[in-house]
C-alpha cells in the first residue's frame, strides 16, 4: 500500500464539502437555508413558542467525536423541554494527519446520531487547521417547546422531590474501561465486563433525550439537569445554586452501576463525583412526582427520588454511608485520578 494521502491545511476543497452535504445534511420543512456550498448561516422557521439553543465543544481525544458532540449537545436542549432539531457542528483538524476517510467518518457519526436524538444536520464549517493535536468538534443544537412548557436547571421550588433517572456513572465507567482496559485486565478484571463497561457509552448511553422529554410530558417537572463533570454531587449543588435553594441529597439512595462501582473502587474514585453523563436530574412538584416516576418506569427508564429541595437558609446536606454531611461539590472530577501521571 502506498503512504496515507493527508488532506491539506484550509476548508475542504469544495467538491469533498459538496458530496459530504449531499449525503449527510438532513433538512425538515422548516429549514429554509440548509447546508449547500456558499451558504454561511441556516435559517430556520420554527413552529414553537421557543427556540432553545446550546452549544458545547469536545476537546478530548476520541475516536467517536461525531456521535459525542451531538449527543452532548442534544442532552443540553432536551433538559429545557426541548425537542433537539437542528444541529450545526465545526470541526477544526490538524494538518499533516488527516485523511478524507477521517472526515467522512465524523460526518456519517454525525449523521447517525442525528437520527438517534431526532435532529437534522443544517451547517457548521470544517476545515484543516495548523498546530492541533487532535481534531476538535464544536456543536451548536437547537430545539423548540411551547412557552408554556419550558424547563430551566433554575426552576426548582422549595417542597420539590428531586429524582434521579438511570444511574451512575456512566460516562466515567466507559472511560475508564476504554482508557484502561489492559491495566483493568492485568488487574484480574474479567474481559466481559470490561467490554460490558466500554460499551456504556451506547448502552444505557450517554443520551438523556429520551428521559427528559417524557419527564417533562407527565408534567410537573420544575428543573432538569444532566450531571456530567464532577458527577451526581456537582449535578445536584447546580441545581440548587441555579435555583437558588437548599437541597438534601440521600447518597445513599443514589443507583450506582455494578460494573461503575467496580471500576471506581480499583483506582480510589468515589461514584457519585465522577463524570456521569447518561444520568438526569429532575425536580418536580411533590404530588407530580409519583406520575413523573409512573412515565419513566413506563418507558423502562429506571428512576427514583434521592431527595429534595429545600429553603436556601437552611442549607445543602448530603447523606453517605448514614452520616449527615454538607453537600460540596468536588473541586475536580474523581476520573482525573485515572489519568493524572498516563498518557495523554
Amino acid at each position: 500500500m502506498g503512504e496515507p494521502s493527508f488532506l491539506e491545511t484550509g476548508k475542504l476543497p469544495h467538491r469533498v464539502l459538496s458530496r459530504l452535504l449531499r449525503r449527510y445534511g438532513r433538512t425538515d420543512d422548516r429549514v429554509l437555508v440548509g447546508p449547500h456550498i456558499g451558504e454561511d448561516a441556516t435559517a430556520i422557521a420554527p413552529q414553537r413558542d421557543v427556540v432553545v439553543a446550546g452549544m458545547d465543544p469536545i476537546t478530548f481525544a476520541t475516536d467517536e467525536i461525531g456521535w459525542y458532540v451531538v449527543h452532548v449537545n442534544a442532552n443540553d436542549v432536551a433538559v429545557m423541554g426541548a425537542q433537539p432539531r437542528w444541529f450545526l457542528v465545526t470541526f477544526l483538524l490538524p494538518e499533516g494527519r488527516t485523511r478524507l476517510e477521517d472526515v467522512e467518518e465524523m460526518f456519517d457519526q454525525v449523521a447517525r446520531a442525528c437520527e438517534e436524538v431526532g435532529a437534522s444536520l443544517v451547517g457548521g464549517h470544517t476545515e484543516v487547521t495548523y498546530d492541533l493535536k487532535r481534531p476538535l468538534a464544536i456543536g451548536v443544537m437547537m430545539g423548540e417547546v411551547a412557552r408554556d412548557r419550558l424547563v430551566r436547571t433554575g426552576g426548582a421550588q422549595v417542597g420539590d422531590t428531586l429524582i434521579l433517572a438511570r444511574g451512575v456513572p456512566i460516562e466515567g465507567t466507559a472511560l475508564i474501561a476504554r482508557e484502561r482496559r489492559e491495566d483493568l485486565l492485568a488487574r484480574g478484571v474479567p474481559a466481559k465486563v470490561v467490554e460490558r463497561a466500554a460499551g456504556f457509552l451506547h448502552d444505557p448511553g450517554i443520551s438523556v433525550v429520551r428521559a427528559a422529554l417524557v419527564a417533562a410530558e407527565a408534567g410537573g417537572v420544575h428543573a432538569m439537569h444532566d450531571p456530567t463533570e464532577g458527577g451526581v454531587l456537582t449535578g445536584v449543588w447546580e441545581l440548587a445554586e441555579a435555583s437558588n435553594v437548599g437541597v438534601w441529597m440521600d447518597g445513599d439512595a443514589v443507583v450506582v452501576l455494578p460494573e461503575g462501582r467496580l471500576l471506581c473502587d480499583m483506582y480510589g474514585l468515589d461514584p457519585l463525583g465522577t463524570i456521569a453523563s447518561g444520568a438526569l436530574l429532575i425536580a418536580a412538584d411533590p404530588a407530580a412526582a409519583p406520575r413523573v416516576l409512573e412515565r419513566l418506569h413506563g418507558e423502562a427508564i429506571p428512576a427514583a427520588p434521592i431527595g429534595h429541595i429545600l429553603p436556601l437558609e437552611e442549607g445543602r446536606w448530603l447523606r453517605r454511608a448514614g452520616e449527615r454531611v454538607p453537600l460540596i461539590p468536588p473541586p475536580v472530577d474523581e476520573i482525573v485520578k485515572v489519568f493524572v501521571g498516563g498518557e495523554e
